[in-house]
């Protein structure tokens, strides 16, 4: 399964915790969390979103970058 955040909107700083927060959240059977994050505003949710220093977390296996700039898909793992 997976789940859509759309983080449009949002400062930097609550992106980062709307995303910290679905990730902890984040039920066993959701394997992909795809996140909207735009790219015409400006590009600092994406380059958050897109930087493996920024959002840890051990559920996280990949992030997929698609040909979609506005948005970036996180491959997870529940082990």
């Amino acid at each position: 399964m997976e789940t859509t955040l759309d983080l449009h909107g949002m400062t930097v700083l609550e992106a980062k915790k709307t995303l910290e927060k679905a990730l902890a959240k984040c039920a066993p059977s959701i394997h992909r969390i795809i996140v909207i994050h735009g790219y015409s505003q400006g590009d600092a949710i994406r380059t958050m979103v897109r930087d493996p220093n920024s959002i840890r977390s051990r559920k996280i296996l990949r992030r997929k970058i698609t040909k979609n700039p506005g948005e970036t898909i996180f491959e997870l793992t529940h082990s």
